[in-house]
């Protein structure tokens, strides 16, 4: 059985394998050890509860065997994004051009930096070590995400955003960034990431465009690069447009990479997730369900057989187990469908 729980810190040295695993332009994972153990060390404060709900938390989150605690995946959810380190992002907008002396009438495209996301409450750092990918723990690791947040959602904002890596070649190269980020930055795509993942962004603020870009004066491969999803991270955006999260026409200012973003309470697991007790019995021949014990600082989620009714979750005694829960106790489910 597999379980998602929150990071430990004996969790570092997967955690910094993941970071080497993940290649370029995985912001969130940057291969700095130093980082990774600060990160570890304020998602353990943030899961005890002692970090604000009017300041910037992380909730990392680890997939594991329960039998055998090997440890191949993380994930997280981050909240007030943008008020520690700045969140820049562009949008994608619309001028219309008018002349009636040439008879002209069509619309252009640009691109502006904005802020808009300040505060939002991020889903990212969704990262499967290739060898365990297809076992089901992908799904499992990004839906936990929506069940940790259904269970706290005081301390999460209404607004939920997901940055999708963009297209990055295996050289290291990213056309997005060629075209746009170099003849301002004046640096490589590499250099630009590092910097964004160890800095406090004031690099951004100091040398980002001031002035909309016109998407028609960009080469074509960075035009074509814009809101495309790195082919790794396809089934992760199947996922979270499954969950209600939508485009809008914000873009990451690095890769290009599309901005996916919903309200948390329009969100398929806050909407069809259910808090009842469990009941143990025999689940055998039942579906598969989402099952966490809807808890902060001990927070638990696996994927199990089990029946929701209208009074209980049926459950068998191992689920329970995993779950650290006795029968009796409360937690949440929702039907895994997809």
């Amino acid at each position: 059985m597999l379980v998602v729980r929150p990071a430990r810190p004996e969790d570092l040295d997967d955690f910094h394998r993941f970071a080497k695993l993940s290649g370029a332009g995985f912001t969130s994972l940057p291969d700095d050890r130093a980082m990774l153990e600060a990160r570890l060390k304020k998602s353990i404060k943030s899961f005890k509860g002692e970090i604000p709900e009017n300041e910037s938390g992380d909730y990392l989150l680890m997939v594991e065997r329960a039998n055998t605690n090997e440890v191949f995946g993380c994930c997280a959810v981050k909240t007030n994004i943008g008020c520690d380190v700045p969140f820049f992002n562009f949008r994608v907008t619309t001028l219309g051009q008018l002349s009636r002396a040439a008879n002209k009438r069509f619309d252009i495209s640009t691109l502006v930096m904005v802020n808009d996301y300040t505060g939002a409450t991020e889903v990212g750092t969704l990262f499967l070590d290739p060898q365990h990918r297809g076992e089901g723990a992908g799904k499992l690791l990004s839906l936990s995400r929506f069940m940790l947040m259904a269970a706290n959602p005081n301390r999460f904002h209404d607004t939920v955003v997901s940055e999708l890596r963009g297209i990055v070649h295996l050289d290291g190269r990213s056309p997005f960034w060629e075209g746009v980020g170099r003849p301002f930055f004046r640096m490589d795509f590499a250099e630009a990431d590092n910097f964004s993942a160890l800095t406090d962004n004031q690099f951004i603020i100091d040398l980002g465009p001031k002035h909309p870009i016109y998407i028609d004066l960009l080469p074509d491969s960075a035009r074509g690069a814009i809101a495309e999803t790195h082919p790794d991270g396809a089934p992760a955006r199947r996922l979270l447009e499954r969950e209600g999260l939508r485009f809008e026409g914000v873009i990451d200012i690095f890769d290009g990479g599309p901005l996916l973003a919903a309200r948390l309470e329009n969100t398929r697991t806050f909407r069809e997730s259910v808090r009842k007790p469990f009941k143990i019995g025999d689940t055998r021949g039942l579906e598969k369900c989402l099952i966490s014990n809807d808890k902060l600082i001990d927070f638990r989620c696996t994927l199990a057989s089990c029946d929701i009714t209208s009074d209980y979750i049926l459950v068998a005694p191992d689920v329970l187990e995993t779950l650290e829960l006795n029968e009796g106790d409360f937690g949440r489910a929702k039907a895994f469908d997809l």
